[in-house]
């Protein structure tokens, strides 16, 4: 079974982002205080630990997971053109539908060279969501995709 291992989100453009244990995902928001979380395909953006490995191993670099921008980090599952359309539900209450792939962009490479290209392969750089249902969520969660 997957976990959700990581939550982050930015208050602004180009901003750091926040990690934080817990948050609220809700449909007009996505998770709580993320610039980007309004309603739309990528309200969420969620990344597997393992993908997310492969490309630094890739490139031979050690890099935080919080270099990619993504909202979600889980591990157990590597995302393919498959899930679309699939459901992530997280803890008890929180469900996610997979709406398509997000591509690593410029973004990527100006935080390590090779990046973009190592997360281009394969879905690396994760996959965009809608909220379907909002609730609270906190790492260590189980994660569910079907």
């Amino acid at each position: 079974m997957s976990t959700l291992q990581a939550i982050a989100y930015k208050t602004v453009k180009k901003g750091p982002m926040k990690p934080v244990f817990c948050a609220n995902v809700s449909l007009l928001r996505g998770v709580e205080n993320d610039v980007f979380g309004r309603p739309s395909k990528r309200q969420v953006t969620v990344m597997s630990i393992e993908q997310w490995k492969t490309a630094c191993q890739e490139i031979n670099v050690n890099l935080d997971w919080l270099t990619r921008r993504a909202n979600l980090l889980i591990d157990g599952h590597e995302f393919s053109a498959a899930d679309v359309g699939k459901t992530i539900s997280i803890g008890e209450h929180v469900s996610l539908v997979i709406t398509g792939e997000t591509d690593p962009c410029a973004k990527m490479e100006i935080a390590q060279p090779g990046l973009e290209q190592a997360l281009s392969p394969h879905w690396r750089g994760g996959v965009t969501c809608k909220v379907v249902t909002e609730g609270l969520i906190q790492t260590e969660d189980p994660v569910v995709i079907e």
